[in-house]
């Protein structure tokens, strides 16, 4: 059992009054232990001795005393015992003496059970550190003479009684960053408060490690020390032990330069599976979706945007162009998802994961679906902050599985914790701002955020900064038709609001000109409706899960096996199962790869599945809509085509 013990005054005064060592040291207790039983036992703690930062050993000055108990709960393997005293469970020395500790294999983490038993000194020892960083020497008499007025609360308590006559210092389990990085980001719109669900939980060594910061610090140090691998798996946290000990142990020198990502786009022919240089990141921009008149897009959408340089082009302006490269970091609930259900978002309904999407596509999705036009603002970030938020973004694609909260904890509140944790910038800490338009202009105001790259609105569209709704390019074309028919309507919603059979006997008046802006307004027409008819059937299918219908229709069990298999894409840790933790490597690639690719051909069999049975789940006047509108595109192409050839072009497809 790995715990931390209450330590309550008595402790607390122990370890302040008792003289301190040089170094740390490991003592055994050897009453009623066999010499072969104490040589074993005293090889483990000198092994453990050995696997720890000289920093460690230096500052935890003092004698801790190693006893053998049978008081401890029989799966338990230790536990620290107040400051200076370790206990390791009695039934385990058996195997470890004779041997068979090393070769019997456990479904925890370290694989054996001497291994467990190596790490599990390691972890309490880390617990004794991490409260002993609590105050410093000078603090020592001062403590002593606050507690002597009357003060008789556990250590931590003793010290926040003692406030004011000491300065603040952070433990290990406390300090700001590694907190960031460990899954107990600050909460926004709370000043100071840390949110209390960490939502890492997926490629989790040991998942004992969210249970609190303290375990989770203590369980990272076993990794730490004990994994070559470790450095490879999770860098970030890595980089911290690192600089927090200026030491670390061996490890592998051979980490990938990249990291694997499951690539989201709604392309199913498309293998998923992709490799993210940071190299090839030249900047990273705040993508926002403007606004709309839809309750839960009256603020906009918040993504970021990495502009990735297209192999074998110097990071460098001219990365910008390379639009096919670019990746966009969204949080959603959906693959196919823009709009969420308002209530659903209130009341914590969805899930909220981080997708790596194609910029095309959500391009597309935003202009042209729902008419919203895109800014493009880039962060004024440094090199090694790109390179940090890029690395965290990936570990969080492996990892996260959070909880999505309009109000709390949506799409500006979960891009301003990546950008806090990825970057470690000092201008984040401090700023709240839970509306994505409203996180722009606080990012701007604390000089993040380049928007004058809007200023010039033609310059914007050319450079890529902005991309426009095709809102107005909708309206150009139903120009085109007011100025060659008699139409009544004056706005293109208007035109698109018409029923589709309203809109067809104007079809035959068109000259070659209007054709062709029908044919677009009429496409335009066909997204509108897929795009209702698309949360249509979202609401239909969540409300037979709601209900627990098991008697939905076979196009819904359709849908629901599409939202399980589309999972992987942006919890793709499912594809490995429960081998591995951290980012995958090498040897995890193939595996991968077999089972992002058996997953798209599954999902692109579905949907095409789906396209044939989707209308059984709209209602009548929806999927009749849908039915007409198709045929006006089909009775347009051809008035266009036949306008085409008789102006003597060539024959249209």
């Amino acid at each position: 059992m790995r715990r931390v013990a209450v330590w309550l005054l008595a402790s607390a005064l122990s370890l302040i009054c008792t003289s301190a060592f040089a170094d740390l040291s490991l003592s055994l207790y050897t009453d009623g232990l066999s010499p072969a039983q104490q040589q074993a036992s005293q090889t483990l703690l000198d092994e453990a001795m050995a696997h720890l930062p000289p920093m460690f050993v230096s500052k935890l000055d003092r004698k801790v005393e190693v006893r053998w108990t049978d008081d401890m709960p029989s799966n338990a393997y230790g536990r620290a015992d107040g400051p200076y005293r370790l206990d390791l469970n009695q039934r385990l020395l058996a195997g470890l003496t004779d041997g068979t500790a090393a070769t019997t294999r456990t479904n925890r983490p370290h694989g054996t059970v001497r291994e467990e038993m190596l790490a599990t000194v390691l972890h309490e020892l880390t617990h004794i550190y991490d409260h002993a960083q609590l105050w410093s020497p000078e603090d020592r008499k001062l403590i002593i003479a606050c507690a002597r007025q009357g003060n008789s609360t556990g250590k931590i308590g003793l010290r926040d009684s003692c406030r004011g006559q000491t300065d603040r210092r952070f433990t290990l389990s406390d300090d700001p960053r590694l907190l960031d990085l460990a899954g107990w980001p600050q909460y926004v719109g709370r000043r100071g408060e840390r949110e209390e669900r960490n939502g890492q939980v997926a490629r989790s060594p040991d998942i004992y490690e969210i249970s609190s910061p303290l375990e989770f610090v203590a369980v990272n140090m076993e990794y730490f020390l004990l994994d070559p691998a470790y450095a490879c798996r999770r860098p970030a946290l890595y980089n911290y032990y690192k600089q927090l000990f200026n030491w670390a142990p061996a490890a592998k020198d051979d980490c990938p330069t990249y990291y694997p990502y499951l690539n989201a786009g709604n392309d199913f022919a498309r293998e998923p599976l992709g490799k993210l240089d940071p190299e090839r990141v030249y900047e990273v921009d705040y993508l926002l979706a403007e606004a709309n008149q839809n309750l839960v897009s009256r603020w906009g959408h918040s993504m970021l945007r990495l502009v990735i340089c297209k192999p074998g082009r110097p990071r460098g302006p001219d990365c910008r162009l390379d639009l096919d490269q670019h990746l966009v970091l969204s949080y959603r609930a959906f693959v196919n998802d823009l709009q969420l259900s308002s209530w659903s978002g209130l009341t914590g309904a969805y899930p909220s994961r981080l997708f790596v999407l194609p910029l095309g596509q959500v391009i597309d999705e935003y202009t042209k679906t729902e008419l919203r036009s895109l800014a493009s603002v880039p962060l004024k970030l440094s090199r090694e902050e790109i390179d940090g938020l890029v690395q965290h973004a990936a570990e969080m694609h492996w990892a996260y599985d959070g909880n999505y909260w309009f109000l709390s904890n949506n799409c500006a509140v979960e891009n301003l914790k990546l950008l806090r944790s990825g970057t470690d910038d000092p201008r984040l800490v401090g700023l709240d701002s839970i509306m994505p338009n409203g996180l722009l202009e606080v990012l701007k105001g604390r000089g993040l955020a380049d928007t004058s790259v809007l200023d010039n609105p033609k310059k914007a569209l050319r450079l890529g900064y902005r991309f426009d709704s095709y809102r107005d390019r909708y309206q150009a074309m139903f120009d085109v038709l007011r100025k060659s028919t008699d139409v009544k309507e004056t706005t293109v919603e208007d035109w698109l609001s018409l029923p589709a059979k309203d809109r067809r006997p104007y079809f035959a008046q068109a000259d070659l000109r209007t054709s062709a802006a029908m044919l677009l307004l009429e496409q335009a027409a066909q997204r509108r409706q897929l795009l209702l008819a698309q949360d249509e059937v979202k609401q239909r299918y969540l409300s037979a899960v709601e209900k627990k219908d098991n008697g939905v229709s076979k196009a819904t069990g359709t849908l629901q096996d599409i939202l399980a298999n589309s999972g992987f894409l942006s919890r793709p840790a499912e594809l490995l199962g429960s081998g591995g933790y951290g980012l995958p490597q090498q040897g995890e690639w193939t595996r991968l790869e077999e089972e992002s690719s058996q997953r798209q051909k599954q999902l692109q069999r579905l949907t095409g599945d789906l396209d044939k049975e989707v209308r059984a789940l709209l209602e009548p006047d929806r999927a009749a809509e849908i039915a007409a509108t198709d045929e006006n595109l089909k009775q347009v192409g051809e008035h266009l085509r036949a306008l085409h050839k008789a102006a003597g072009g060539l024959e249209l497809p």
